[in-house]
């Protein structure tokens, strides 16, 4: 069974910081891309920042230049995401995916952990 988990969500006044981490665990194979997405209430799904092994990390405008993804070397199951000059706007639930390859699948496909809440406050 493969899990990704995460953890670091909570509440914080604007201005302020967090970071999010998401592990990655079960039969996996092969790990294509990490990466964070939000939902905030009553809107769509939206992608915050993405890394792809061996490349460089895409982020959504609206955080650029504040948000940083992180992605541990060692066995790249674990990412992270550090959160920085934190807005009132950046409040939802984060939920981490990868495209992953695991046992007894001939296909990457997508998983999604259960989502951190984080709320900022004005």
């Amino acid at each position: 069974q493969v899990q990704l988990v995460e953890s670091g969500g909570g509440l914080v006044q604007a201005g302020g910081s967090l970071r999010l981490s998401c592990v990655a665990s079960g039969s996996i194979v092969s790990i294509n891309t990490m990466g964070w997405y939000r939902q905030a209430p009553g809107k769509q799904r939206e992608l915050v920042a993405a890394v792809t092994t061996g490349g460089s990390p895409n982020y959504a405008d609206s955080v650029k230049g504040r948000f940083t993804l992180s992605r541990d070397n060692a066995n790249h199951t674990v990412v992270y995401l550090q959160m920085n000059s934190l807005k009132p706007e950046d409040t939802a639930v984060y939920y981490c995916n990868a495209r992953m390859l695991v046992t007894r699948s001939i296909r990457f496909m997508d998983y999604w952990g259960k989502g951190t809440l984080v709320t900022v406050s004005s």
